[in-house]
């Protein structure tokens, strides 16, 4: 069947990406075929062919936050970001490679656009790698500072460092962290890296650090440039980083709040929503 074997090929880049973000890529392909399918037929058809994802489970703990160095406290409960550069959130995750060791991504994300603006793939969780995730999305800025930005991460001891919280703070940028261990403090970092490691990493046989980096490095461009978001109306982070002035409905949901109805009406989309929203 056509439809199956173009899953097929966006599968072959997006490797565990969910039927939503699935049935966006292929109404262009839908249209120039004239095949009229909805999205919940896309669901009976995956599931009829055994290809819809299934969610993992996190085994590897990389927060360690029973550590003496200061803790700052949470500064983005009602906080709702209404364009980039105004909050980052940060995040390490693990990477299960082929010889069996892990390897550690450090990530740091634009919580407006989405988009990864740094990374740092490591065999270690020393500070030092977190650091240089830092670095490149300080390197993003450019000359110029933001007068308002907010980086938001857990308690580890690596966002803790001496050397972490001096670059935040030499860069004027606020320091706030989670509570406790509950994940939606951290909601879209935490996303962020089950997307990367889901639908672009696993599925590739990697032997060492070198290899780790490359594969990791086109994973974040695919994420960036390629992957839609229903968070942001289906537009891809990179598009709605570098375009300051696109205008489309936002929906943020406040965690922090349990309200049934918690979206509001902004200029972008930012629902966050931790199964189905990015």
């Amino acid at each position: 069947m056509l439809i199956i074997k173009e899953v097929k090929q966006i599968r072959q880049k997006h490797k565990r990406m969910g039927t939503r973000k699935m049935y966006e890529l292929l109404e262009p392909f839908l249209l120039e075929h004239s095949i009229k399918i909805g999205r919940d037929g896309l669901f009976d058809l995956l599931a009829a062919n055994q290809m819809l994802v299934r969610k993992r489970k996190r085994r590897i703990q990389t927060t360690y936050s029973n550590h003496w160095l200061r803790k700052y406290p949470n500064l983005i409960k009602d906080f709702i970001p209404k364009g980039i550069e105004q909050l980052w959130v940060s995040d390490i995750t693990y990477w299960k490679i082929k010889t069996g060791e892990h390897m550690y991504i450090s990530l740091i994300t634009d919580a407006y656009s989405r988009k990864i603006v740094g990374y740092n793939v490591a065999s270690t969780m020393e500070a030092v790698e977190s650091i240089n995730a830092l670095q490149m999305a300080l390197s993003s800025l450019g000359d110029a500072r933001p007068l308002q930005l907010t980086h938001h991460s857990d308690r580890g001891i690596q966002y803790c460092s001496s050397k972490y919280v001096k670059l935040l703070q030499d860069n004027g940028i606020k320091i706030s962290m989670t509570e406790n261990g509950d994940p939606l403090e951290n909601a879209i970092a935490e996303r962020v890296n089950g997307i990367l490691k889901e639908e672009y990493l696993e599925h590739y046989e990697i032997n060492n650090l070198d290899e780790a980096k490359k594969q990791l490095k086109k994973a974040i461009q695919l994420y960036n440039n390629e992957r839609p978001h229903l968070s942001t109306s289906y537009i891809t982070p990179n598009k709605v980083h570098s375009q300051k002035s696109l205008e489309h409905k936002r929906l943020w949901k406040n965690y922090y709040k349990k309200l049934n109805n918690f979206t509001q009406n902004y200029p972008v989309n930012l629902s966050q929503d931790l199964s189905n929203n990015l």
